[in-house]
């Protein structure tokens, strides 16, 4: 990726200003209010679910995803993942996003050590209401879910953006500079691509969503992709990616190391197609 980096940073200019950079050390407790950071690592993860909620997820799709989840975080599978971790518990928060000024969290940092927390957990995002808003910005996920590991009042031995959505970014930073400077900073970003609908003629989604999400938005050490094209699958989607990032391992058949090549699909064919359905702007390409 480094020899990406200078264009990335031209290509974001002002529309990262806001991004702050990591230092190697945790602020201090007197220097920062707050949580009180731990003087090592104390969780084994940790780990982000950025969920979309754009209008592009119908409300079927936004219910299986959060039942995905819900189930996921207290199924069998991911408590044996937990206590098989070095330290035996993960952080864990939980925001939904759309466009690049619209994300909001519905689960604060919680410490998950067990299944009476992580029921906890569950039983918190299941009572939050649902909504959608407009567009598709997963570079402002990025950097709203990047800014978010301030505040968890824990060190992971890693630290995991978990992105789920059903199309491209179309508004906000343009999504390769923006994944470049967040993974810059040591934070893994995993993709779930959800894939239960065809595009349909005059849409902005895309067929090969898989790809875009390997190829434009997931980076950083073990980056995977576990895409979702049936929705009978879901559940077992979602559990099998919380699992596969609990425990730090990645699918071998899913790896792509991102931004290694030439990417398979134009990283802002999301940006282009909505100019094309809303009228001409800058060209992309």
């Amino acid at each position: 990726m480094s020899r990406r980096t200078g264009l990335a940073v031209l290509a974001l200019g002002g529309a990262l200003a806001a991004f702050v950079a990591y230092p190697p050390d945790r602020p201090s407790a007197a220097a920062q209010p707050g949580p009180q950071w731990a003087d090592a690592d104390d969780v084994d993860v940790e780990l982000i679910l950025a969920v979309d909620v754009s209008y592009s997820m119908d409300p079927d799709e936004q219910a299986l995803q959060r039942e995905g989840y819900v189930a996921a975080l207290t199924s069998p599978e991911f408590l044996t993942a937990l206590k098989a971790g070095i330290h035996a518990r993960i952080a864990v928060t939980y925001f939904e996003w759309a466009n690049a000024n619209d994300q909001k969290i519905l689960l604060p940092w919680r410490l998950i050590d067990g299944l009476p927390s992580a029921q906890a957990v569950a039983a918190e995002i299941t009572r939050a209401p649902y909504r959608r808003a407009y567009r598709t910005s997963i570079a402002g996920a990025l950097l709203f879910g990047a800014r978010l590991f301030e505040s968890s009042g824990h060190r992971g031995i890693r630290r995991v953006i978990d992105v789920s959505g059903d199309g491209t970014n179309n508004e906000g930073p343009l999504i390769v500079p923006t994944r470049e400077a967040v993974v810059a900073n040591g934070i893994t970003v995993n993709g779930l691509p959800i894939m239960l609908k065809n595009p349909q003629p005059g849409s902005v989604d895309i067929e090969d969503l898989d790809i875009y999400y390997e190829d434009c938005v997931i980076g950083g050490p073990g980056a995977f992709v576990v895409p979702i094209k049936e929705r009978e699958k879901f559940k077992d989607a979602v559990r099998t990616k919380l699992v596969l990032e609990v425990a730090g391992r990645v699918p071998p058949a899913r790896i792509v190391p991102a931004a290694a090549q030439a990417p398979r699909i134009s990283c802002t064919i999301g940006e282009r197609m909505w100019q094309q359905r809303w009228g001409s702007g800058l060209d992309m390409r």
